[in-house]
C-alpha cells in the first residue's frame, strides 16, 4: 500500500505557475509554494547557455561583463522572449518537480493577465508544453486572485479585485463564479521603477539602474503623504561628470516622481467601475476593493484608490502570493478548471 501511495504520489504532478513580469511562482499540489524567484536569467553571449537563473540572476543586474546579458523574458505580463521564456519556465518546473522525483510531465495552470490576446495567450501555452509540461490551463489573474483571497466568487453579490503586478494591472467584477467585467492596462510595478529613474535623471542628474529604482520605490514610495516624512540614499553615476555619486531624496519627491502612474491606475479603476451594471456597483459599497500583486505595497495606495473613488479598500494578506495560491486552489477541481481554462 505504501508503495502504490508512493509510486501515485510521484506519477501525478500537477503544478500551478504564476508566470509574472517581476517574479515567477510555482505551487505543487499537496506542498504549497516551491519556488518565488525574480523573473529574470541571465545568458553568456558566446556559448547562449543560461548561466543563471532567479534571484541568483537578478543579483548580477548592472554587473556583468560584457559577455554575459542580463534578460528579462517577460515584458508587460506577457512573453517578449519565447525562447529564454521557455528556459527560464523549464528551470523552475524542473526545480519543482526534483523536489519529491518525480517521474511524468507535469499538469499546469497558469494565471495571464486578461488584456492578452489569443496569439499571446498561445505562446505562453506553447512554452510550457516545451518545458515538459503535460497539459496547460490558462486563467485569468484576476479570478486566480479572487479565489487566492477567499472572495466569495460564486455569490450573487459583487465583488471587485485589482491585481497590480509588476508589468500589468488586472481589474475585474466577479459574481456567480464568472468575470463581469475585466479590464487590464500594462501599467504596473515596472512602470514605476522607470518614472523614479526618469525624475532623478531630470532633478538630480543621476542615473541610477532598475535594481535601485526599485528599492527607493519599496522603501520611500507612497500615492498619498506619510505620515512622517523619509528620506533615503540613493547611488548612481552623475551625468555630467561620469564618477560615482550619492542623492538622498524624499518621500515627497518619489511621490511626485509616481504621480502619473498611479494616476493611471486609479483612472482604470474608475473606468471599470463606471461600466458594471448598478446592482453590482451598489455591492462594492459594503464590499469594497480587494488590492492583491507586489504593487499594491506601495505605501498608502489603498488610502488613495479609498479617497478617489469614495469605497473602503482592502489588500490581501500577502498579495505577492494571492494569484498562484488562486491557481493551486484550482488544481482540486479538473472538472471546473477545464470549463474556465481561456485555451
Amino acid at each position: 500500500m505504501r508503495l502504490i501511495r508512493w509510486l501515485k504520489d510521484r506519477l501525478f504532478c500537477d503544478l500551478a505557475i504564476d508566470l509574472g513580469t517581476a517574479n515567477t511562482l510555482v505551487y505543487l499540489k499537496g506542498k504549497g509554494i516551491i519556488v518565488q524567484e525574480p523573473s529574470v536569467v541571465v545568458i553568456n553571449r558566446k556559448t547562449g547557455k543560461m548561466e543563471a537563473v532567479g534571484e541568483q540572476a537578478k543579483e548580477m543586474m548592472g554587473k556583468t561583463p560584457a559577455s554575459f546579458l542580463v534578460v528579462k523574458p517577460m515584458r508587460d505580463g506577457v512573453i517578449a522572449d519565447f525562447e529564454l521564456t521557455e528556459k527560464m519556465l523549464d528551470f523552475f518546473i524542473k526545480k519543482s518537480t526534483d523536489y519529491q522525483g518525480f517521474l511524468t510531465r507535469p499538469r499546469i495552470v497558469i494565471g495571464i493577465p486578461s488584456g492578452i490576446t489569443q496569439v499571446e495567450k498561445r505562446a505562453v501555452k506553447d512554452v510550457a508544453i516545451r518545458a515538459k509540461a503535460s497539459e496547460v490551463y490558462l486563467l485569468e489573474h484576476s479570478v486566480l486572485a479572487a479565489l487566492g483571497a477567499d472572495l466569495p466568487v460564486s455569490d450573487p453579490d459583487g465583488s471587485m479585485i485589482v491585481d497590480i503586478g509588476g508589468g500589468t494591472t488586472d481589474i475585474a467584477v466577479i459574481s456567480l463564479n464568472g468575470i463581469v467585467f475585466s479590464h487590464s492596462i500594462r501599467i504596473a510595478g515596472h512602470e514605476m521603477d522607470e518614472a523614479i529613474i526618469q525624475h532623478l535623471r531630470k532633478t538630480h542628474n543621476l542615473l541610477i539602474g532598475e535594481s535601485s529604482a526599485e528599492k527607493a520605490k519599496v522603501q520611500i514610495g507612497s500615492a498619498y503623504p506619510l505620515d512622517e516624512p523619509m528620506t533615503m540614499k540613493i547611488k548612481g553615476r552623475d551625468l555630467s561628470e561620469g564618477i560615482p555619486k550619492i542623492a538622498i531624496i524624499n518621500d515627497q519627491e518619489v511621490r511626485e516622481a509616481l504621480e502619473n502612474i498611479v494616476s493611471s491606475i486609479i483612472d482604470a479603476i474608475k473606468y471599470a467601475l463606471e461600466r458594471i451594471p448598478p446592482e453590482l456597483s451598489a455591492d462594492l459599497i459594503d464590499r469594497g476593493i480587494i488590492l492583491t500583486g507586489g504593487s499594491a505595497l506601495l505605501k498608502n495606495l489603498d488610502k488613495r484608490i479609498s479617497e478617489e473613488t469614495q469605497l473602503p479598500v482592502f489588500i490581501t494578506d500577502d498579495p505577492l502570493t494571492t494569484v498562484v495560491l488562486g491557481a493551486g486552489k484550482m488544481l482540486d477541481d479538473l472538472g471546473r478548471l477545464k470549463k474556465m481554462s481561456m485555451i
